[in-house]
């Protein structure tokens, strides 16, 4: 490989790598390279933030590398030992296997499944026995795992650490082993554990991995981590229309940022974009149209893409309600007070409140615009839900034959109600 080739690769996009100087000698040698990525499937999207890495690993495959793909579904089924995050709960099998299909599908938008091998942590975890544990456990020391940031600042404050949580990083460093990693993949905050990985190989005879470490993708809100949990993330398998709108809506201050890390666009071009923003030579709202509409091409097309700049230019830019939105017919039944969904035959029940009035989150809710109750009651809060175009401030709605329900301005639906006795 060319010097400048392996200078991009390793440079652009990456906050540290471990050890460098050795990384960029294997890849002069010509050989083969596993590359090491790994996922709980808890969840079953992924998202921007993710795609950093994800496209990190497209960019090794495409000089000739391959992927190894650690499906963790051993650990997911363990949920959070801590107890602190509400988002990983205890899974069953199936809903971890269904949970890596729908992952893989969104992994494979990225990376090239031809160059990919899955492999399913369970296949040696399923085997592990009391001695295993202990093995792994007496090659490192309890200091050394109160060194990891977290770790050391929940000790400082005396709050609990679950003697399961000190195993996780044990058990992903374990993969490394398992498969033979030469490299692994994971963002900044991953640090911690590609060291252990790195270190435990070394302590059971292999050559000890590289480590590659890229930067945190900032979310919508423009200060945390992307995340689902937090609702500033972007879904690489999202709407469209919903994925250009929620681009648009990321502070000015990221759009460099997410050009360099998810998007293709050249190096010079990419200086072009930062001097022009620092210099104001440019409206951000340009850029942002074009960094939209890379994005959504990214996962859609170019067709898609310009059709979705279109609906944001008419329903954001100039506050129309688009024409072609999903259609949701239901049949209310008066006396027993059920709704039928008619294409799919779903009933979902609510309770008549005055006239033909039901609870605005109730209904919000049943047909998919607000993901739970309480989330209901923070948009409606902040005017973020629309009845017929016009924010909806009251609890209750009156139902009608059609009416035009709203989430922001980029999601709508048109309820068409037919009564019966």
């Amino acid at each position: 490989m060319e010097n400048n080739n392996i200078n991009n690769i390793l440079t652009r996009g990456v906050s540290e790598i471990i050890v460098e100087k050795e990384l960029r000698e294997l890849l002069v040698t010509g050989k083969q390279l596993r590359l090491k990525m790994g996922f709980d499937p808890s969840r079953s999207d992924i998202h921007l933030g993710h795609a950093v890495g994800l496209r990190k690993l497209r960019e090794f495959q495409d000089i000739g590398h391959k992927v190894i793909l650690i499906v963790g579904d051993w650990t997911a089924q363990i949920g959070d030992p801590s107890g602190r995050s509400a988002t990983r709960q205890m899974l069953s099998a199936d809903e971890v296997r269904a949970n890596a299909e729908t992952y893989m599908t969104q992994f494979f938008k990225i990376v090239d499944r031809d160059r990919t091998q899955v492999v399913w942590q369970s296949e040696w975890f399923g085997d592990f026995n009391l001695a295993n544990v202990f093995d792994l456990t007496k090659r490192f020391t309890v200091a050394q795992f109160l060194a990891r940031e977290d770790f050391a600042k929940r000790f400082r404050e005396q709050r609990p650490i679950a003697i399961t949580e000190l195993l996780y990083p044990l058990l992903q460093a374990y993969d490394s082993v398992a498969i033979e990693s030469d490299v692994e993949f994971g963002g900044s905050d991953q640090k911690f554990n590609l060291l252990v990985g790195r270190e435990l190989q070394g302590n059971m005879g292999q050559k000890p991995q590289q480590c590659l470490i890229m930067p945190i993708l900032v979310g919508t809100d423009g200060v945390q981590k992307m995340s689902k949990s937090l609702d500033n993330y972007i879904g690489v398998a999202e709407n469209p229309n919903d994925m250009y709108g929620k681009v648009m809506s990321i502070p000015d201050s990221l759009i460099t940022n997410y050009f360099e890390l998810v998007t293709d666009v050249n190096n010079e071009e990419l200086q072009d974009i930062k001097q022009s923003l620092e210099q104001s030579h440019v409206n951000p709202m340009d850029l942002k149209k074009k960094l939209a509409h890379n994005l959504v091409s990214q996962f859609n097309s170019q067709e898609i893409a310009s059709l979705a700049e279109k609906n944001f230019e008419s329903t954001v830019q100039r506050g129309e309600t688009p024409q072609d939105i999903p259609e949701y017919k239901v049949s209310f039944h008066r006396d027993t007070q059920i709704f039928s969904e008619v294409a799919s035959n779903q009933e979902f029940h609510l309770a008549i409140k005055e006239g033909n009035s039901v609870s605005v989150f109730d209904l919000f809710h049943n047909i998919g615009l607000v993901e739970s109750l309480s989330e209901g009651k923070r948009l409606l809060s902040q005017g973020a839900l629309t009845v017929n175009g016009e924010p909806y401030s009251s609890s209750l709605i009156e139902i009608r034959e059609s009416i035009i329900l709203g989430r922001g301005r980029r999601r709508f639906i048109r309820l068409i109600t037919q009564t019966m006795d």
